[in-house]
């Protein structure tokens, strides 16, 4: 062991020491461990905007429905539910066995059975401005001109939601942290300390924290789920999360068996984990296993294609056949192999990431075709580049590598390529406001529904008042997109995506460069750890098995 590996074990030992001591009376194979390297600022579902704060409020709070791996929507509190024939009310039966948390908030500590107005309320906490809560879009679909902005407790265990349009969606909506139930007697007992006070109904509650050292979540031992053997859930007896903020010392921790789990690879061990493929390294294959699935999450190169706008019709990205010979000109699988080692698929179909229901693996995008691509470039009235002024591609410096390598593939068929950095606020900000003519974005879904993506294209979302960063403008696409969220038969609706998906290759205003994957690597004692395409961690099913001679 090198002096440098030295101090960071020593500097890691003391950081999880804390953690460790409050898991005293805890058998250590019923505690999971794993770091959050971004720090938690809030266990409060209503600000849980990013996956360092979902996972935590996934473990302790619950909703309506939930997602399961392959991202069908399920029953969760409410056991079962029904939807008008005109697509606008949903009514839950709720189940009559959850409970909240035991807290100070209720009479003797005791935590009391969920009831529809605890929804009514969770709801309605959203969507009130003073929350300030950044989920108040999600329920935007509701009818605001019926009292309660749409939510009606017919009783305790029966909830009425009313929507102000069709919104096939709108259940995968009701899975995410912001539709959470919480109750009121808390929320008004701890105020603003409720972010450091959850109340939830969760498979944990949560034991200690203290910010920037450790935090415990233990077993609710009165959870409502159980397994198919009527075992109730969750199995581990503990969680336990520390906060290593250097991705080296992380990984140590890991390897010393002190964590249990780290997701995605950092550039400092990605060449101690993987082979130039993206596998395993072999000399880990008896202690780790690595897990991989499609996450839900496009990069792009993105174009402002508004040609109202002067600076966008005197540019030439401004002319499809450009943009064409952009997209056929650089090699995904490559860029994927060399600068991502495989942890990625090569974007060769739409907009729609593979992972989500509705994506078609058979939809024909944009392949390597340096010939296409000079042909296309031809088309625009620049043969072979000639007359075609550099053209400034921005991104952050998280993506500077792969901006590169498009500079190097496209300088190859006439396109000059300059690339402009941006400090990531700034990159966000002009973004939005229609700054940017060529850049690379990324989206990550919000729910798992392709419309989604397809509403990045919408012309009624233009920014920066919505995600439509291109301003692309099509009435057939819009037709289309207007039409798929009338239909409620899911195979029905998928047609129409397709239609959109395929008309947007067309017009090229987004060029899918590769769908990301989710990458865990945990301990071979870990089991029932399964990745979904939403990257969620869930944790009620997980074990870990004993193993005396088990070792990294």
């Amino acid at each position: 062991m090198s002096k440098k590996q030295f101090i960071i074990l020593t500097v890691v030992s003391a950081l999880l020491f804390s953690c460790t001591n409050l898991e005293q009376g805890v058998d250590t194979g019923e505690v999971f461990r794993y770091n959050e390297s971004k720090g938690i600022t809030t266990l409060d579902p209503a600000f849980a905007r990013s996956l360092p704060l979902i996972w935590p409020v996934h473990q302790l709070f619950n909703g309506l429905v939930q997602l399961s791996d392959s991202l069908t929507v399920d029953p969760c509190i409410a056991h079962s539910w029904i939807k008008s024939e005109n697509g606008l009310v949903y009514t839950f039966s709720l189940r009559r066995d959850v409970y909240f948390h035991n807290s100070l908030a209720f009479p003797n500590k005791q935590g009391r059975r969920v009831v529809a107005d605890d929804f009514v309320y969770s709801f309605n906490r959203i969507i009130n401005s003073k929350t300030a809560s950044p989920g108040a879009w999600v329920f935007s679909v509701l009818n605001s001109k019926i009292p309660n902005n749409g939510c009606v407790a017919v009783n305790d265990s029966t909830l009425k939601l009313h929507l102000k349009k069709p919104f096939p969606p709108f259940l995968g909506l009701l899975s995410m942290p912001y539709a959470y139930v919480v109750p009121q007697e808390a929320i008004e007992y701890f105020g603003n300390d409720f972010r450091t006070n959850p109340v939830g109904t969760g498979p944990f509650a949560l034991k200690y924290w203290r910010e920037g050292e450790g935090l415990i979540m233990r077993r609710n031992p009165n959870y409502f789920e159980f397994d198919r053997n009527g075992v109730r859930l969750p199995y581990l007896e503990a969680i336990s999360v520390s906060f290593i903020v250097d991705k080296q010392s992380e990984f140590l921790a890991f390897l010393l068996g002190n964590i249990d789990f780290i997701s995605g690879v950092h550039s400092s061990s990605k060449d101690e984990l993987l082979t130039r493929a993206g596998a395993l390294n072999p000399k880990y294959r008896e202690s780790v296993k690595m897990i991989t699935g499609p996450y839900l999450n496009t990069e792009y190169l993105g174009f402002l294609v508004d040609t109202s706008l002067e600076y966008v019709s005197k540019s030439p990205i401004g002319n499809p056949y450009v943009r064409k010979a952009i997209a056929y000109g650089f090699d995904r699988g490559r860029m994927m192999l060399y600068l991502r080692s495989n942890l990625g698929y090569p974007a060769h179909s739409g907009l729609i990431p593979k992972g989500m229901p509705g994506f078609i693996d058979s939809l024909k995008g944009y392949g390597y075709n340096p010939d296409l691509a000079k042909l296309m470039l031809a088309q625009a009235g620049y043969p072979n580049g000639k007359g075609l002024d550099p053209i400034s591609l921005s991104t952050t410096e998280d993506y500077v590598d792969i901006c590169e390598f498009l500079q190097h593939q496209l300088s190859e068929i006439g396109i000059p390529i300059t690339i402009e950095v941006i400090p990531g606020a700034a990159y966000r900000e002009m973004m939005a406001n229609s700054k940017l003519l060529f850049f690379r974005g990324s989206w990550v879904a919000d729910y798992a529904d392709a419309e989604n993506y397809l509403a990045l294209l919408y012309s009624g979302n233009f920014s920066p008042n919505g995600p439509n960063y291109t301003h692309f403008s099509n009435d057939k696409f819009d037709r289309l997109y207007r039409e798929s969220l009338s239909q409620s038969d899911d195979s029905l609706r998928y047609i129409y995506y397709l239609k959109m998906d395929s008309l947007a290759l067309d017009y090229a205003p987004i060029i899918p460069m590769y769908y990301d994957k989710v990458v865990r690597f945990v301990g071979s004692d870990v089991v029932g750890m399964n990745p979904n395409p939403m990257n969620l961690l869930t944790l009620k099913r997980v074990k870990k098995i004993k193993n005396d001679t088990y070792s990294r």
